[in-house]
């Protein structure tokens, strides 16, 4: 935001654990008021015409502060299970605007917008030949594009690494795997690249992290094998990718199931829970998907329409009804 010439204020807070610990008690009774109290400060510099909260413990001061200072709020819930912040937010909130619509009823119905996710639009301009370029690809070979989000993920990554030459048969992969000291999965990776004959090293890029290569990869592959994060899977379906999800288990409310399962119900991709994921079952799926090029295809179809293309302009048409 800084780079974008916006200026950013930082608040203290405590943060909403779903379980029983200690912290909890000094967060509610000292952090959480002490940051409600800064912010009311912040607002009445500011002295905005609407606030706008995309959920986190971060967002509850400010719903809060905005509330006493009787300021418009407007919310948005990236995912198909409201988060915790969202869920207390929005009994001060003019209007939700919601990602998926809301059939369980989880908002005030009166309330509740169905706006979308944006996109970033820089991932709509990806160039397939410019990917294929970069990463030295085979334009006959189908391309897999896998990641586990941001942090990468242990498991998916480990499965993968055990799969790499029955795959690699298939397809060529690009892996974002995170850097986690922790686990190491990055430099084993490299090592089972580097163990496997040439022909097939070449189809393997293993990297920490994705950046401005994203659009292409995404433009280039036919299939992503993924977390099922709020991100990832609106990514998926504005650009109509067909994936094969991997949900990570015990996330509140179970919401990356969710996210997965609502485009698995139109056809738009085939979710496998982290506990049947093997190296066999991996190999199996990627296979069964890539031997029906024209059924990818339809996948990735169906899996745009549950995408809204103008979703950013909705949530500025909803915050300018305050703004006038």
């Amino acid at each position: 935001m800084p780079r974008s010439g916006i200026p950013y204020v930082a608040i203290s807070t405590g943060k909403l654990r779903r379980y029983w610990a200690w912290q909890n008690v000094a967060d509610l009774l000292v952090n959480v008021p002490v940051g409600t109290l800064s912010v009311l400060r912040i607002l009445r510099t500011l002295r905005p015409r609407v606030v706008f909260g995309t959920g986190g413990f971060v967002a509850l001061p400010v719903v809060f502060a905005a509330a006493l200072l009787r300021l418009p709020v407007v919310l948005h819930e990236q995912t198909a299970v409201p988060g915790l912040a969202n869920r207390i937010g929005a009994r001060f909130a003019r209007r939700i605007a919601v990602t998926f619509p809301d059939r369980a009823g989880r908002f005030p119905a009166a309330r509740v917008v169905v706006t979308g996710n944006p996109l970033r639009p820089e991932l709509r301009a990806g160039s397939r030949s410019s990917a294929i370029a970069r990463f030295q690809l085979d334009p006959a070979v189908p391309l897999v594009y896998v990641t586990g989000g941001a942090q990468g993920a242990h498991r998916i990554n480990r499965v993968v690494g055990e799969a790499l030459a029955p795959l690699a048969e298939q397809a060529q992969l690009i892996h974002q795997c995170g850097d986690n000291p922790v686990t190491g999965d990055r430099q084993w990776l490299e090592d089972r690249r580097a163990a496997l004959p040439a022909a097939l090293a070449r189809r393997y890029t293993v990297m920490p992290y994705i950046g401005v290569e994203l659009a292409g990869i995404y433009a280039a592959a036919a299939l992503v094998v993924a977390r099922a994060g709020a991100g990832t899977v609106n990514e998926c379906c504005q650009l109509g990718m067909p994936a094969l999800y991997v949900p990570l288990p015990g996330t509140r409310g179970d919401e990356q199931t969710e996210n997965a399962r609502i485009v698995e119900r139109l056809g738009g991709a085939v979710v496998l829970p982290q506990s049947m994921l093997t190296t066999e079952r991996l190999v199996r799926e990627v296979r069964a998907l890539l031997a029906d090029p024209a059924g990818l295809k339809q996948m990735g179809e169906h899996a745009r329409t549950l995408a809204v293309p103008d979703a950013a302009e909705r949530i500025v048409a909803l915050l300018s009804e305050y703004c006038r």
